[in-house]
């Protein structure tokens, strides 16, 4: 322990003298000191909104003390940032990481005492090839306060950098990520086991196209080795849940699901892969068909469940009919997809009777309490409502306008 100087013990021993002086001419009452300040712990959470016009995007961080609002979140007083905005970081850190479509850099937020966002440091990553950043808040896998990745597809890369010092430590190309005329696309949700970061990975050649692959990015965060194992049973395998087995449990995501359902013919049907960490090797004996859990019915998308379980969507073609020239996408972001729980342990699915149907391809956000809301993009994709997920009722806890891509408790 550092000895206390003899200026602070002299300022004490007075500051002593002058209480014991102060209660002897007063009426015996031992003097109350002043309460000491305490740090404000009400947590606060990040939202970033996309608002979209006349083919140009802005975004606006919005910082809110709660995640229950009975009217739209206002953009008033948000931070504004040019572009798809993505917003990142450790939750509860106090530290939000921004980056945009609009360019390369990923720029620091700090909050501060008052409970608002300063812009601190920024780092570029144009060094490395990177024109744009885009996609997904998970594409940045944070690791520890000095070390944290970022996945690029259009580079073919995985880039480490120090989000400590914002500074870039290295850039490890993945072998075999690109594919000649497709679009490479990550995870909305990576998985994590040990230490071990396992990026899914999807590809399609166009709005009805997909390429017959499943990939998984495998990162050693001890080593920073990175490698791509595949598998060409399934496409669009973009999902994957955690199992309390320690398998790691893929599935083609939503808009996989969909262009199946529109396009038919020689697309790959919707499918359930495992995958073993410990090996780095899909189960080659481990195939099933999504729509083999839920009575025949188009089935896509795995989302982390409670108590060791997963959710499926299922499109409900009672409340939407698929016409023949519908568009997949249409088809993914219709409020048509129902809501259906499986159980690893007998690999049984059942439909959640409260969850209403909502958009398919959702994203989940983890907020205090262990609570859990998932998006719903309505009004043409104009407003995202962040519905309750733990509960299984569904009730939109807040609303805003735009699209909300990340989200992220900072205190």
């Amino acid at each position: 322990m550092k000895p206390a100087s003899p200026f602070r013990i002299a300022r004490l021993t007075a500051a002593a003298l002058a209480l014991s002086l102060l209660a002897a001419c007063g009426d015996d009452k031992d003097p109350v000191d002043p309460p000491d300040e305490q740090p404000e712990t009400k947590p606060l959470y990040a939202v970033v909104a996309q608002v979209s016009a006349d083919n140009e995007s802005q975004s606006y961080i919005i910082v809110t003390d709660t995640v229950d609002h009975t009217t739209p979140l206002s953009l008033e007083k948000a931070i504004e940032v040019p572009g798809r905005a993505l917003g990142s970081g450790v939750a509860k850190s106090g530290t939000l990481y921004i980056s945009s479509s609009e360019g390369a850099n990923v720029t620091r937020y700090d909050l501060n005492s008052s409970g608002t966002l300063e812009q601190k440091a920024t780092v570029s990553f144009a060094g490395k090839g990177v024109a744009t950043i885009g996609e997904y808040q998970n594409q940045f896998q944070f690791v520890s306060s000095t070390k944290a990745y970022y996945f690029d597809g259009r580079t073919s890369q995985v880039i480490v950098w120090n989000p400590s010092d914002m500074t870039l430590t290295n850039a490890v190309p993945v072998a075999n990520l690109s594919i000649q005329g497709a679009t490479t696309t990550f995870a909305t949700h990576p998985v994590r086991s040990g230490d071990l970061v396992l990026m899914p990975v999807g590809w399609r050649t166009g709005p009805t196209s997909l390429v017959k692959l499943a990939g998984v990015i495998v990162v050693d965060t001890k080593t920073d080795a990175v490698k791509l194992v595949t598998d060409d049973r399934c496409a669009y395998v973009r999902d994957g849940v955690l199992a309390p087995d320690g398998k790691v449990y893929l599935a083609t995501e939503a808009f996989g699901t969909a262009v199946y359902r529109v396009v038919g013919g020689e697309t790959p049907k919707p499918c359930l892969l495992k995958f073993d960490p410990a090996t780095q090797t899909f189960d080659g004996t481990f195939h099933r068909e999504l729509s083999s859990f839920t009575g025949g019915a188009a089935t896509g998308s795995l989302l982390p469940g409670p108590s060791g379980t997963a959710y499926l969507r299922v499109l409900d073609e009672s409340v939407y009919t698929v016409t023949p020239d519908a568009a997949p996408r249409a088809v993914a972001s219709a409020q048509a997809w129902a809501w259906w729980q499986l159980k690893f342990d007998t690999l049984t699915a059942t439909k959640v009777a409260g969850l209403p149907a909502s958009t398919g391809s959702s994203f989940i956000f983890n907020v205090a309490d262990n609570r859990a809301l998932f998006t719903e993009f309505t009004n043409s994709s104009s407003q995202t409502n962040l519905r309750d997920l733990s509960s299984q009722n569904g009730t939109v806890a807040m609303s805003t306008q735009g699209l909300v891509f990340s989200f992220l408790q900072i205190r």
